[in-house]
């Protein structure tokens, strides 16, 4: 695949698809013709996710209605209370929520939504943008129900600006009206096997869905991408190792596609000897990195192999935020492939992840290391990554996963 091939695909699936709704399909349907034009044949594998549609949202502070998206699957219903901003996270600061609407900064993490509730917070509000930004965007958030385990309150998220004029004008009241239909819908994995001589296998993963405002080119049709040129690669060259890919979806609404995968397959991983991921690469700007949720040797043949191809990359042992965590907590070392590309020359989950961050021969570069890694694993006589996680890495999956709070 070559660097032209590679920015049509981008410039082809330039449009939000965010997990469970139609556009989301037709990506999945998209990425299954592509496999085809290789002459080979992958499956579209349904699973379910919650869905809401908001019918109404309103924020208003001291009479002053707020421009708002009110939180999917947080619940319908009215709160009025005066507004708190949660500036800390200590004993004093959380035990100033109860009968509040509790502002927050950033996102709403498990951790943080259980102590406001223990607390006594009555509704929630949460901002993002940028107040530097000449946009006034909202991110279309969610109460995931791993977040929420049915304790819901109403929530509510704002632009920066209007988070930080609220503060300014030191607001006293606010009130939170919210009316949504709850269900569930299929949001869909693409599954492409390609058997090898032995019946191990390797997997590669990388999600294609979206945020809400964000074509997602870098954030992560980048690595559906990249996977898509590595199976273009093996369908003409020997595996010793059956590779499996898997183009998840609902990726950015909590690994949704990757624990659904993992769930549903967990005596065949078994089977599984590593997982590659990829989310984000082939970017202008940036580093290329690896993160090994593996035994710390793999860090170190990763750097080798680098310094022997002529190649920059950044090795770490550690937990990444994609797909790769649902596996590794299955057991399956993984490791994730990256090029992060400085914040101030390209930014994710917002109207800025467009074609204007890629570069085309950069793409190829980076499949480029990718693939030879992966060839190396897939035609080995033993794929040389213990087949195990160790404590450490298990600790911080405890802790990513909110099995465990982190004692910093």
């Amino acid at each position: 695949m070559d660097a032209k091939q590679i920015m049509s695909i981008f410039e082809d699936t330039a449009y939000i698809r965010t997990g469970g709704n139609d556009a989301e399909l037709k990506t999945a349907q998209y990425i299954q013709e592509k496999i085809s034009q290789l002459g080979l044949t992958a499956v579209i594998e349904p699973f379910p996710v919650d869905m809401a549609d908001i019918k109404k949202a309103v924020f208003s502070v001291d009479g002053e209605e707020i421009p708002c998206k009110g939180y999917l699957c947080s619940g319908s219903g009215e709160v009025e209370a005066p507004l708190y901003y949660l500036r800390s996270t200590d004993k004093y600061a959380l035990s100033q929520c109860k009968d509040k609407i509790v502002m927050i900064d950033g996102y709403l993490g498990y951790w943080m939504y259980q102590d406001i509730l223990e607390n006594g917070a009555v509704g929630f509000v949460t901002y993002d943008g940028n107040i530097n930004y000449a946009d006034e965007d909202i991110d279309q958030r969610e109460l995931r129900s791993y977040v929420s385990k049915g304790n819901k309150i109403l929530g509510v998220n704002i632009n920066a600006k209007s988070a930080v004029d609220l503060i300014r004008k030191d607001a006293a009241m606010a009130k939170i009206t919210l009316e949504q239909e709850e269900y569930t819908v299929n949001s869909h994995n693409v599954v492409l096997d390609m058997p090898g001589e032995i019946d191990q296998y390797i997997v590669l993963t990388a999600h294609y869905d979206s945020t809400s405002l964000s074509q997602g080119v870098y954030d992560n049709m980048s690595g559906s991408v990249g996977i898509l040129a590595v199976a273009e690669h093996f369908a003409t060259h020997p595996h010793r190792y059956g590779l499996r890919f898997i183009w998840c979806g609902s990726e950015e609404r909590g690994l949704l596609g990757a624990k659904a995968y993992c769930q549903e397959n967990e005596e065949a991983l078994k089977n599984v000897a590593l997982n590659i991921n990829l989310d984000m690469i082939g970017c202008i700007m940036g580093k290329f990195i690896a993160c090994c949720t593996t035994e710390e040797a793999l860090t170190h043949y990763i750097s080798y192999m680098g310094m022997e191809r002529g190649w920059s990359v950044a090795v770490k042992q550690d937990v990444y935020s994609s797909d790769s965590t649902p596996f590794a907590d299955k057991g399956v070392p993984a490791v994730s492939f990256a090029r992060i590309c400085p914040p101030n020359t390209g930014t994710i989950h917002n109207r800025y992840d467009t074609i204007a961050l890629m570069k085309g021969e950069q793409m190829v570069a980076d499949i480029g290391f990718i693939t030879a890694f992966t060839d190396r694993m897939a035609n080995a006589q033993l794929c040389p990554v213990a087949r195990e996680i160790p404590d450490n890495m298990k600790e911080k999956l405890d802790i990513y996963l909110a099995r465990k709070r982190d004692k910093k």
